[in-house]
């Protein structure tokens, strides 16, 4: 009887330390009390469509979208968009990254992500989600910086991301005083470019130093412009037209590789900002996107056009 009761006794403290030493291990997996994200494994991030489970801190970022916000919180990328692979002022952050696709799933899964990033047009969502955590953001729902601000909450990185928008803003609107104080408080500025024979002229949120010249700055739209391209963000218009779009000051956000003929038109040419010698080119590839990398490089553009900083 006395050996059945101490066997009894030993398997109840058995099973008693067996209990502890999970909960101490579910301990460390969670990161301890809830909120401490610090030492969690994963995170809780509130997206547009609910609540995603991500990793705390992911090393291996497949950027359908949002590449450059992803580089500039320093944060490990496994793979990145063709459009974003071919802006050569991400080139230092994509050593070992490689091009994906929405409709590659196969290359996704080879590169094995711990995180999925897109806007909220992707097709294959559903798909993306059973390779890893998914979340998508729709283009323009909130402010360029407010943006970042998301993503560095989504990368545990909040902190950060709220660090480069202070600094960003007090710089950008301080170079804006300049630049108004140069070239007169009633001058415009238009952003324009060529793509694929057509001419757009931009509002001021769909990058090409937009956000920056309009935002922050608060430099002038020519009033056309704020007619046909500040809702939607941009504006196709024909050669015949430009002279109308065209402000005091142009920036052309440039593709060497596109059609640029209609510059050596008499009717470009003979336009004030032409004449004037205030046409600023720059490399459209450069220019797309309004994340922390694209933006510093656009406003030192900007204050060297502008101010020949």
């Amino acid at each position: 009887m006395k050996k059945l009761l101490f066997l009894s006794i030993a398997l109840l403290v058995m099973l008693a330390l067996a209990a502890c030493g999970s909960t101490e291990e579910t301990t460390e997996e969670t990161g301890g009390s809830e909120g401490e994200a610090s030492g969690a494994e994963t995170i809780q991030y509130e997206s547009e469509n609910g609540t995603v489970e991500v990793p705390a801190d992911p090393q291996r970022v497949v950027a359908l979208a949002y590449g450059g916000n992803v580089m500039a919180l320093d944060v490990p990328l496994a793979g990145i968009d063709a459009w974003a692979i071919d802006n050569p002022n991400y080139e230092p952050y994509l050593d070992g990254v490689e091009e994906v696709s929405e409709e590659n799933l196969e290359k996704i899964i080879e590169l094995d992500p711990d995180l999925i990033i897109g806007y909220s047009t992707l097709q294959n969502v559903d798909k993306l989600e059973q390779i890893a955590p998914t979340v998508t953001f729709t283009y323009g729902k909130v402010d360029y910086l407010t943006q970042h601000l998301e993503i560095g909450k989504l990368l545990n990185k909040e902190d950060e991301a709220q660090a480069f928008v202070d600094d960003f803003k007090k710089r950008a609107q301080a170079a804006g005083e300049e630049i108004k104080a140069e070239i007169g408080e009633d001058a415009t500025v238009s952003v324009i470019e060529n793509f694929d024979k057509q001419l757009y002229v931009y509002g001021d949120n769909w990058g090409r130093g937009t956000e920056i010249l309009y935002q922050e700055m608060g430099l002038n739209m020519p009033e056309k412009v704020k007619e046909m391209a500040l809702t939607d963000g941009y504006y196709a218009l024909s050669q015949e037209v430009l002279p109308e779009y065209m402000g005091d000051y142009v920036i052309f956000s440039k593709d060497s590789e596109q059609d640029n003929s209609f510059q050596e038109t008499d009717l470009y040419q003979n336009t004030p900002a032409v004449k004037n010698d205030q046409v600023f080119e720059a490399d459209a590839k450069k220019l797309y996107f309004n994340d922390p990398i694209s933006l510093d490089y656009q406003l030192e553009l900007f204050q060297e056009k502008f101010l020949g900083q």
